[in-house]
């Protein structure tokens, strides 16, 4: 599905589902140099079982047109504006289900507008969500040589081989990224990189979310090393009520490395 938003196409997968305003509508939101696609299995299961779906292509990733935004409150602004242009307004209210940098985005689009948030699903989130010197540096000058590094830090190496034939889930998470960087040779890796490192209203977040009563969930991966399960528990213990499901043999890519874990726990949690 393509809208039109702040004047550039942007692009959402849906499930092959068109949209109905008597459903709930869920939002995933893709993290640092990829897009919507990393949520293949969830997005397009979910849509086939009773919800709206929305899998966003962030400005500059993927499919959407424009300049990649610099910051987690644009970002959180512009995804609001998504949400007028494809009918979820009103009374109506979206789930946002994010991962690592989209963990962000959903937390901000939280504190800004909590009364059009139902659910929160954090995936893979770590506030502060600080990235070392020497990444971001190597992100801005040799993005090859991060997109490398971080797809090593961002896989278990137990879980290489997918139940796919053939295939190869980091070497797909690899070819994913450098397809962005392709398309949008701008530096997205660090303008990404640079807006986690940058984004300080997770205490804001966590009182609007405590405020509005907003169910939230934590999906961390046991063998996380680039947000580690430790790096999400003050926002975690901020965050009243909050739920934590931890999963084994797994990185930061939890969505393509234990699908199925994950789906569980989303369909679990949406219930």
């Amino acid at each position: 599905m393509i809208y039109q938003v702040q004047g550039n196409p942007v692009y959402c997968y849906t499930g092959g589902k068109a949209f109905q305003a008597e459903l709930a509508t869920l939002v995933f939101i893709h993290g640092a140099q990829n897009d919507h696609s990393v949520w293949a299995l969830q997005s397009r299961y979910l849509a086939h079982h009773g919800y709206n779906v929305l899998a966003v292509d962030l400005p500059g990733h993927g499919r959407s047109a424009g300049n990649a935004l610099t910051s987690i409150e644009d970002m959180a602004t512009w995804l609001l504006a998504l949400l007028d242009v494809a009918g979820v307004v009103g009374e109506a209210k979206a789930s946002l289900i994010g991962h690592s940098m989209g963990s962000l985005i959903a937390l901000e689009t939280a504190r800004c507008a909590p009364d059009r948030v139902t659910k929160l699903a954090l995936l893979g989130n770590a506030y502060p969500m600080k990235v070392a010197d020497a990444l971001l540096t190597m992100a801005r000058d040799d993005e090859a040589a991060a997109i490398d590094m971080v797809n090593s830090w961002s896989h278990c190496t137990s879980t290489q081989q997918s139940a796919i034939p053939g295939f190869n889930v980091q070497g797909n998470a690899q070819r994913l990224m450098q397809r962005m960087s392709a398309i949008n040779p701008a530096q997205l890796f660090y303008t990404d990189f640079s807006a986690c490192n940058n984004y300080q209203q997770g205490e804001a977040a966590a009182v609007a979310i405590n405020s509005q009563q907003c169910p939230t969930l934590f999906v961390m991966a046991k063998q996380d090393r680039m947000t580690p399960v430790k790096a999400s528990a003050t926002l975690r213990s901020s965050i009243l009520g909050s739920k934590v499901v931890e999963i084994a043999n797994c990185g930061h890519s939890l969505m393509t490395e234990q699908p199925d874990a994950v789906l569980t726990a989303l369909v679990q949690f949406l219930k």
